[in-house]
C-alpha cells in the first residue's frame, strides 16, 4: 500500500469512527489527508470502495494467517492454537478497522458485502474443519458439537473489539495466551493437552 493510500485510509478511520460514514464526504477526506481528488480516485473509486477496503484490510489478515497455521502445522491442536493467536492479534494490530466495521458495515454496497461474507465463511470453514479434524485425530473432545463449538470461539474472540484498550494492564499477546488456554483447555482430550503442553 502506497503512503497516500495509507494516509487516507487512516483519515477515513478517524473521520468515520467520529461522524459515521455518511457524515463525512469524499472533499473532507481529502481535505484532511492533505491530498487531492485526484490522489483520492488514483487509489479509490469511491468512498463505497473505501470502506471496503477498510473491511477486507483485516479480514485478509485472519484468513492469511488461518491459512498459514493449517500449512505450518500438521496437528489441529497447534493448528487451533495458531488461528486464536492470529485472530485476537488482530484486534490489535486493526482496531480502528474493527470499530468502522461494526459502526458502518450496513453501508457496504452489496458486491463488496458479498465478497466480505465470502472472506468470513472461509474463515469460519476453516476453524469448523481443525475443529472436525481434531475430533477425527483423536485430539479434540468428540462429544462437542463442531458448529456451536466454532462459534463459540468466534463470538468470544469477537467480542474482544468491544473492551480491548491498547494501554489495558495486559498487552495482546497475554490476552490471546488466555483465550488459547480456556478454549483449548475446554476442547483438548488428554491426548491433544499432551501436545499442548509442549
Amino acid at each position: 500500500m502506497s503512503e497516500l493510500k495509507d494516509k487516507i485510509v487512516e483519515t477515513a478511520l478517524l473521520l468515520f469512527e467520529k461522524n459515521g460514514f455518511h457524515g463525512v464526504s469524499v472533499k473532507e477526506i481529502v481535505e484532511y489527508s492533505g491530498t487531492s481528488k485526484g490522489g483520492f480516485y488514483h487509489h479509490f473509486q469511491s468512498k463505497d470502495e473505501l470502506l471496503y477496503k477498510i473491511h477486507d484490510t483485516f479480514i485478509s489478515y485472519v484468513l492469511e494467517k488461518a491459512n498459514d497455521a493449517i500449512t505450518t502445522y500438521q496437528k489441529p491442536t497447534l493448528q487451533l492454537k495458531a488461528i486464536i493467536h492470529s485472530f485476537v492479534k488482530v484486534f490489535d494490530l486493526y482496531k480502528p478497522h474493527i470499530s468502522v466495521f461494526y459502526q458502518e458495515s450496513i453501508y457496504l454496497k452489496p458486491h463488496f458485502e458479498q465478497q466480505i461474507k465470502k472472506k468470513r465463511e472461509a474463515f469460519k470453514k476453516i476453524i469448523f474443519e481443525v475443529i472436525d479434524n481434531g475430533q477425527q485425530s483423536g485430539e479434540f473432545r468428540s462429544e462437542l458439537p463442531v458448529e456451536i463449538t466454532g462459534m463459540s470461539i468466534l463470538g468470544m474472540v469477537n467480542w474482544t473489539y468491544k473492551w480491548y484498550k491498547k494501554d489495558g494492564p495486559k498487552t495482546i499477546e497475554e490476552i490471546a495466551n488466555v483465550f488459547t488456554d480456556i478454549i483449548l483447555q475446554g476442547i483438548l482430550t488428554d491426548k491433544g493437552k499432551a501436545l499442548y503442553s509442549r
